[in-house]
């Protein structure tokens, strides 16, 4: 298929959380239905959308017959197995295709894949024993921090190294999972870049916003960034020159380091819609999820400009429990996920606070 999808179309989404949810919103209002594929009975995008099935990832039979009832998949996080994606890829379009999710899915091949086409990432190396720790310390140094190649997300199957003596119990703390052990950088920044391709080729990209973490949970995000006009620029290129050559249709988040010497190094990337581009929602005409839909339903993208200067704040845990002072915040828009259950490092929803905007970049 590479004509658009006509509004009344089906797009089946694989994953129930508020990217789901976000997404499906932004599908709706251009006119398409969705279907949410997901383990979980009260996920979050099953509330907003017109089908859901509920189902193991793992089951090919059930992702079969949802593949069937829909014009398009896609998904919200790269967690779906990469053989289920690849058995509905014979009845259906999957965007972004199943190899740009193979590379994303692990971070030894997301690294390789990256340093191959040129781009610079921290010092890494594979780990898949104690000895090979050992031996990856040697060669990124310490303090360096433990990752496992899989399924981590939000600091979650991630230790740090400091010294020899830490091997040992950071390899069993990660249940002697394959892993990577990626060196420290003295960074200046965190930033990251959301960009978008179509199925026509064409790139468009938001403003590079910086980041800052809070117990490796993204705590608030700035757009745009504060780095000057040529890391702008850099981090942009960067970003086109990934999704490019991972042939992606759809969203791609890139985040990055930048280094107190000006370069720009990859940390990690994300094929669907990312944290750090919910203020889209309010500080743009055309959100990253919007986008997304655009994308995956074979649209012209729109255009990613700016109207607004705009810090998106998540709401972890207990503080979403503020909601009643932010609803009557001037210039906060408040956005809730719709989860029954608040736990501690639990994303609850965030806030977008906008403001004028500063410049053009």
């Amino acid at each position: 298929m590479t004509t658009p999808l006509p509004p009344g179309a089906w797009i089946g989404i694989f994953g129930g959380g508020q990217l789901g949810r976000m997404a499906a919103v932004a599908a709706a209002q251009l006119g398409y239905k969705c279907h949410i594929f997901s383990p979980d009975a009260d996920a979050p995008a099953k509330e907003v959308s017109a089908a859901a099935t509920t189902a193991p990832y793992e089951d090919i039979n059930a992702a079969r017959a949802f593949a069937h009832a829909v014009d398009v998949v896609t998904f919200e996080f790269e967690n779906v197995p990469d053989d289920t994606l690849a058995a509905i890829s014979e009845t259906v379009p999957v965007r972004p295709r199943v190899d740009a999710l193979h590379v994303s899915q692990d971070r030894a091949i997301e690294k390789s894949f990256l340093n191959d086409h040129g781009i610079g990432t921290a010092p890494w190396a594979p780990v898949n024993s104690a000895d090979d720790l050992s031996s990856a310390a040697i060669l990124t140094g310490v303090p360096a921090i433990l990752k496992t190649a899989r399924f981590g997300y939000d600091g979650k199957g991630q230790v740090r190294v400091d010294n020899g003596n830490d091997i040992a119990a950071a390899w069993d703390s990660i249940d002697n999972a394959p892993a990577v052990l990626e060196g420290f950088v003295d960074f200046e920044q965190e930033i990251s870049v959301i960009v978008a391709r179509g199925i026509d080729g064409a790139t468009q990209s938001y403003v590079p916003v910086d980041n800052v973490h809070r117990d490796h949970i993204l705590f608030t995000t700035t757009a745009p960034s504060t780095v000057a006009d040529d890391i702008t620029d850099k981090a942009r290129h960067i970003a086109a020159d990934i999704v490019i050559a991972l042939d992606l249709v759809g969203l791609l988040a890139v985040e990055m380091f930048v280094l107190r010497d000006g370069e720009v190094l990859v940390n990690e990337i994300a094929p669907r819609p990312h944290n750090s581009g919910h203020w889209t929602l309010d500080g743009c005409a055309i959100s990253q999820f919007e986008q997304f839909i655009r994308a995956v339903a074979g649209l012209p993208l729109g255009d990613p400009s700016r109207h607004s200067d705009a810090v998106m704040t998540n709401l972890i845990g207990g503080e979403a429990d503020a909601w009643a002072d932010i609803v009557v915040e001037a210039g906060a828009c408040l956005h809730l996920y719709g989860k029954a259950e608040s736990r501690p490092g639990r994303k609850m929803g965030h806030v977008t606070r906008l403001s004028p905007l500063s410049g053009s970049r």
